[in-house]
């Protein structure tokens, strides 16, 4: 039995050819999709997997159509451009299921990095960090001392992390498993917290951290990603938000 479709949506503030070239040039897509990693299978690889070779592009409709049936649909708007991502339900392809709710995550939070490099920094190069991994039952909210923010998207917020940086900016956006931060000192740059979904690989769940920061030399980020990568690796206990 097969469930509902599923649909993630949001409103980007750019013109619809704009988003489209943002969803079909590889050298545009790398400065928003994911993160960077290297070697065979890196992000280059993983953005021409995805976008070019495993997806029908409809350049008059604006639509993609991806292997799976997941679907993105470009609509203008007074605003900018409406993105829906439509979802195939949980079912249809029942090989893929154990994998399911990770895909919706994934392309939730692929989708509000294209929305923040587009609106913010009009698809500048940026750098990233990305962090994840079992957690024993803590989020990712409350590993890095954030679970305190509950304001919504819009609101302002400072926090002290577990990390020892002095963090502000505001909520980006905040959906059932995933929160997302404006970083002032990063750009600004941001940070999307996410609790992994349990499957059968990963039984007790998990949490994922990804930091895109803009107008700061590699160097300078490197020594940040260090202190927090390495935060990651001798943790023990959920820092404190205040």
């Amino acid at each position: 039995m097969t469930e509902p479709e599923i649909v993630i949506e949001t409103t980007i503030a750019a013109e619809p050819e704009r988003v489209w070239r943002a969803l079909r040039d590889p050298a545009l897509i790398r400065r928003w999709h994911g993160w960077e990693y290297e070697g065979p299978g890196g992000l280059d690889d993983e953005i021409r997997e995805i976008y070019i070779d495993g997806a029908d592009a409809d350049a008059e409709a604006l639509t993609l159509t991806f292997q799976g049936g997941d679907r993105f649909a470009l609509r203008p708007v007074a605003e900018g451009t409406v993105v829906r991502i439509t979802r195939p339900a949980k079912g249809s392809h029942p090989e893929w299921d154990d994998w399911y709710e990770d895909v919706t995550e994934g392309w939730t939070t692929f989708l509000q990095q294209l929305k923040f490099a587009l609106e913010r920094h009009d698809l500048a190069e940026r750098h990233t960090l990305y962090l994840d991994g079992p957690t024993s039952g803590a989020t990712a909210m409350e590993l890095l001392g954030v679970a305190g923010i509950t304001g919504p998207p819009g609101s302002a917020y400072t926090a002290l992390v577990a990390t020892g940086d002095a963090l502000s900016g505001t909520v980006w956006f905040r959906s059932p498993k995933q929160l997302g931060l404006t970083v002032d000192a990063l750009g600004p740059g941001l940070l999307i917290l996410a609790i992994q979904p349990q499957n059968e690989q990963r039984p007790g769940g998990g949490a994922q951290i990804i930091l895109s920061g803009y107008g700061r030399g590699a160097e300078e980020f490197e020594a940040l990603a260090d202190r927090w990568t390495h935060w990651w690796d001798t943790r023990e206990n959920p820092g404190t938000c205040c």
